[in-house]
């Protein structure tokens, strides 16, 4: 697998009005997360329903910094897949969620709305580098950054199956 990074900013928002947003693409996604590889890498497949159309992939991480992880990810067959699943982490369930890619300004967004929430998603913005300039949609309310929060991330959602809740108490 060729080696390449991930780098991507995240904010916890408002569930939006999807039907404002100009979206380009709607999967469904079924995320399970693997026994970690024999260097610590986080492994992962999805299977992904894009209007009927299913495909699967298998994807390795290192995580670099907050912003920044090492991604190798490659299609797999539903054969594969189902091998692999069989490695899944006995105290995970598999995340699932629904993904809206958008454009906002040149810039594409995934919004993953999940199946516990009816109020909140996750936005993310994947980058060219850490330094790139963001322009947020006006339309859609972000509540706060989350890049970097363990406690957001797909893992620890799958094991809470909820958002956690906010220090102001405001979230559930």
């Amino acid at each position: 697998m060729e080696i390449n990074y991930e780098i991507e900013r995240k904010f916890l928002v408002s569930f939006p009005d999807t039907d404002r947003l100009n979206v380009r693409k709607k999967i469904s996604i079924i995320q399970t997360y693997l026994n970690d590889g024999e260097n610590g890498e986080q492994r992962r497949v999805r299977k992904m329903d894009v209007n009927g159309t299913v495909s699967y992939t298998y994807t390795e991480k290192v995580f670099v910094s907050a912003v920044t992880r090492e991604e190798n990810e490659r299609s797999i067959d539903c054969d594969e897949y189902n091998l692999l699943v069989k490695q899944a982490k006995v105290d995970l369930k598999p995340v699932i969620k629904t993904r809206f890619v958008f454009e906002y300004k040149n810039q594409f967004f995934e919004l993953d709305t999940y199946p516990f929430s009816d109020s909140l998603a996750v936005m993310e913005l994947e980058l060219e580098n850490e330094e790139q300039e963001i322009f947020l949609p006006d339309y859609i309310n972000v509540i706060k950054e989350i890049t970097g929060d363990k406690k957001y991330s797909n893992i620890s959602l799958a094991l809470a199956e909820k958002f956690p809740d906010d220090e102001t108490g405001d979230l559930v």
